[in-house]
């Protein structure tokens, strides 16, 4: 099966250093977000100054350079799915990043999880192509090991209420079935997103470090699909919070 031809070598055909360059003022910690409306907010607060740019044939995404509690942060928008996700971080790794908080919004796959609450996956279902090419063959790989005990040791000290659980990374979002939910939740999964398990296996195949979570957003735990919170203009105020939590999460991994 082609899925487990892992190879373990370094160097391919084409690599993140062929086209990108380390780039010099490049914060070693960065924030990014799939939301466009909640990022642009968060630049927008912070001032954020742009420092670097990535391209690809859908476009320019600029990488910007900001001040928060006395630190300087990268902040950038990352592209949703799996292997445009892990395409940039490969090369905001290479700019200089060498520790990267990514959030984003998840459907729940447990209707007791409220909207826009925050989620934390400590381990990812693998069932996207991308990670398969950054570490053998498993059906699941475990996330958010290194800063799980900080992040929610600063939650309950925020008082911010969380959930901490298993996600399901799927690429095929039209074809998340009745059946498939059904035995994702029988696997434990509480969640489901687009690239959290590529995103992990990325970051370990690199040696950086990576937090990724998630705000509740739509609910597949229904007869029918509950789209509540899922478009980018929804409970924005809601999602300015998620973002700030990731900036002071930013702050503690950055001592």
């Amino acid at each position: 099966m082609i899925l487990t031809e892992f190879d373990p070598s370094k160097k391919a055909v084409i690599n993140p250093e062929d086209i990108i360059t380390p780039v010099e003022g490049m914060p070693e910690v960065a924030v990014a977000c799939y939301s466009h409306m909640t990022f642009e907010r968060m630049i927008g607060e912070l001032d954020a100054e742009v420092i670097a740019e990535t391209s690809n044939a859908n476009g320019v995404d600029l990488i910007y350079k900001a001040a928060y509690k006395g630190i300087h942060v990268a902040l950038f928008m990352i592209d949703v799915g799996a292997p445009m996700s892990v395409g940039i971080l490969e090369e905001v790794f290479m700019m200089g990043v060498k520790k990267a908080i990514i959030f984003g919004t998840c459907g729940v796959l447990d209707k007791s999880i409220d909207d826009c609450s925050v989620i934390i996956p400590d381990c990812a279902v693998r069932d996207e192509g991308t990670s398969y090419h950054y570490a053998p063959a498993s059906d699941e790989i475990e996330v958010n090991r290194k800063y799980l005990k900080v992040f929610t040791g600063m939650l309950d000290e925020l008082q911010v209420k969380y959930t901490i659980g298993k996600t399901w990374s799927t690429d095929a979002f039209y074809r998340e079935t009745p059946e498939k939910v059904r035995r994702r939740k029988e696997q434990g999964c509480i969640c489901v997103d687009m690239e959290c398990s590529a995103d992990a296996a990325l970051a370990q195949f690199r040696e950086k470090d990576l937090v990724q979570f998630f705000y509740a957003a739509d609910n597949l735990d229904a007869e029918e699909w509950d789209v509540r919170s899922l478009s980018n203009h929804s409970r924005l105020e809601e999602k300015d919070r998620i973002a700030m939590i990731a900036l002071e999460l930013a702050v503690r991994i950055s001592r």
